[in-house]
């Protein structure tokens, strides 16, 4: 998908009614299955992280409109549950958002003419999402009827079209703690977890996978990232992962899973089971991983599920029944020593290969590994209880990480340990969690993109470079590049990518036409604007100067002393010379002790 245009009609966070930003404008929309990422930018509290949020809530809001399931009391009933998810009421609860979708996602419903973006170009379909304050948003398809988009007709679209145009996924990363933006991707992975339960105690059959397209990647998936792409290596992850952070592959990790925790049957299961059987422990529960093993078919053949076919894959595994005195829990260890074989495995379990290319097959097999252990880690959200998970279905300003929390490492369903990596120059064991907070960031980040590379996907990535040394920062953007150009399908994958940032080498890597400059007016009213000059290739002073109006280029303490230094020229008893080499041997080189030496020595001659 790309974005064309965003409109509030109703206030969210520091953002008024009526705020409006367009990303691809007309001119550009040739350019639209290029890759060029939105930069926001702007000082702290300027605003520009409002806007992924308020983007994240929408289609969040969207998604759970027209999700196939919805866990139970998460509706509105006016007696039961006053509170609950309603269509006709969200934050922002008034707002237009319009953007591009390849036309092939529209062909089987749409006859009508192609909107063409430009001679020879591939198709596009026009789509606009609409809502007014205490209405049910409405979806349009507009069919154009000239190259210049000036005439439009609206199609309203039916629930399936619908679901066929929203992005296929919704990639969310927050540097730090900006929980605004992390809470509907929460919520949403509650409802993953509500909806695997669900499943689970009704007896329902459950394909291993959740439906929802909002993932939010934290620390939590970080050894998974990595796990998924060393068992698929690619050139793509080779170019970024050993190029540019010298990682050469994984040696060895190690997966547990507890298979202790039950959880009560549905009521209706309960029931129709006698008295006798309802008070019985295991006959009226269920063991929370089951819906992930596999079962006997009527020929005694195992029909493989998850946790069966990580088994398989796995170089050793043992069942561990020494902490639950019960005799039935146990803690199921899974060891990978990886190699070829183990490769091979994990291709034949999870492996994809009917794509255009091999690199599109290893990145496809990656994702559907990376999803399954998204299941997996969605169940350590066990221990969340009903009252505090309706407060965050509830809410629009909740902190999560006070709300809710994740189980002590003991007490999770799921973790990864020991993932020992290989890397250039190490000798010692290095495992995953010894990694640098700028090498788990890059990582994070760049990995979460490798995954989803050929997808038509938005990503919206909060400060991703906040960690990063000078250098990855001024490479940050050319190893995206390098991420989602892996071959010419990804060039031709139409994605968008928001990211909002403080760093001048990001911004130099981007079109002036894609960086947006937010600030607040003398109101207090958030307004953002392109730059003026060309970002592109610009020096990382010019942009400091013009986008955070940061003149100096040393620090404030520094400064300080250098005009304090340079004060003195003129008084009685002061030598011009003294002080210019006095200020040269205290201060490092820059430009503003040029200068001040420069008006120290004229000062002199003029005297």
């Amino acid at each position: 998908m790309k974005l064309l245009r965003l409109k509030l009609g109703t206030p969210f966070r520091s953002l008024a009614a009526g705020f409006e930003v367009h990303f691809l404008h007309e001119w550009e929309h040739e350019c639209c299955f290029e890759f060029h990422p939105f930069c926001l930018a702007g000082r702290n509290g300027s605003g520009k992280s409002n806007v992924l949020e308020a983007l994240a809530a929408i289609f969040y809001h969207i998604e759970c409109i027209y999700l196939g399931y919805r866990p139970d009391g998460f509706e509105f009933d006016e007696q039961t549950n006053p509170m609950g998810f309603r269509a006709e009421y969200s934050t922002p609860d008034d707002f237009e958002l319009e953007y591009f979708v390849p036309y092939d996602v529209v062909e089987q419903f749409h006859a009508q003419q192609k909107s063409s973006v430009a001679e020879g170009s591939r198709a596009v379909a026009h789509i606009r999402i609409s809502k007014s304050a205490g209405m049910r948003p409405e979806v349009h398809l507009l069919s154009h009827t000239d190259s210049s988009f000036d005439q439009s007709t609206l199609i309203l679209l039916n629930r399936d079209q619908i679901k066929s145009v929203l992005p296929k996924y919704i990639v969310g990363y927050s540097s730090g703690h900006n929980e605004i933006l992390s809470l509907p991707f929460f919520k949403m992975r509650f409802i993953h977890f509500d909806e695997y339960r669900d499943h689970l105690t009704k007896d329902v059959p459950y394909d291993g996978k959740p439906e929802g397209r909002m993932i939010y990647v934290d620390d939590q998936f970080s050894q998974a990232i990595l796990i998924c792409h060393f068992l698929f290596p690619s050139d793509a992850v080779t170019k970024v992962l050993e190029e540019k952070v010298g990682l050469k592959g994984i040696r060895r990790f190690r997966i547990i899973i507890r298979r202790h925790h039950r959880i009560p049957l549905a009521k209706e299961r309960l029931n129709s089971m006698s008295v006798k059987d309802q008070k019985n422990n295991t006959r009226s529960t269920v063991e929370l991983t089951s819906r992930l093993s596999g079962y006997l078919d009527e020929n005694n053949q195992l029909q493989a599920s998850l946790i069966d076919k990580l088994i398989k894959c796995s170089t050793a595994y043992h069942e561990d029944f020494s902490a639950y005195s019960d005799g039935e829990g146990y803690d199921l260890y899974l060891d990978y020593w990886v190699n070829d074989a183990t490769q091979r495995a994990f291709q034949m379990h999870f492996g994809e290969s009917s794509g255009p290319s091999e690199d599109f097959n290893k990145a496809k097999s990656a994702l559907n590994l990376f999803q399954s252990f998204q299941t997996l880690l969605t169940l350590n959200h066990y221990n969340v209880d009903e009252v505090t998970k309706t407060e965050l279905y509830q809410s629009d300003s909740l902190y999560v990480n006070e709300t809710t929390s994740i189980p002590a490492s003991h007490e999770r369903i799921t973790r990864f340990i020991e993932g020992e990596l290989m890397k250039d120059g190490v000798t010692e064991k290095l495992y995953i969690k010894a990694l640098s907070d700028g090498e788990h960031q890059l990582l994070h980040t760049i990995g979460l993109c490798l995954l989803y590379r050929y997808e038509s996907a938005l990503f919206l990535l909060d400060e991703p470079e906040t960690h990063l040394n000078p250098d990855w920062r001024a490479s940050y953007i050319s190893t995206l590049r390098t991420a989602f150009e892996a071959d010419e399908v990804t060039k031709n994958v139409m994605r968008e990518v928001l990211l909002t940032s403080h760093s001048p080498f990001i911004i130099s890597d981007c079109r002036k036409e894609n960086v947006l400059v937010f600030e607040k007016n003398d109101e207090g009213r958030v307004e953002w604007h392109n730059p003026e000059f060309q970002t592109f290739g610009a020096s990382a002073t010019l942009i400091t100067n013009e986008v955070f109006g940061r003149t100096e280029t040393i620090g404030d303490f520094s400064n300080e002393e250098l005009k304090r230094i340079e004060a003195k020229t003129g008084q009685p008893g002061q030598d011009a010379l003294r002080l210019a080499r006095e200020l040269d041997r205290t201060l490092g080189d820059s430009i503003e002790k040029t200068l001040a030496i420069s008006r120290i020595l004229r000062g002199t001659r003029e005297s």
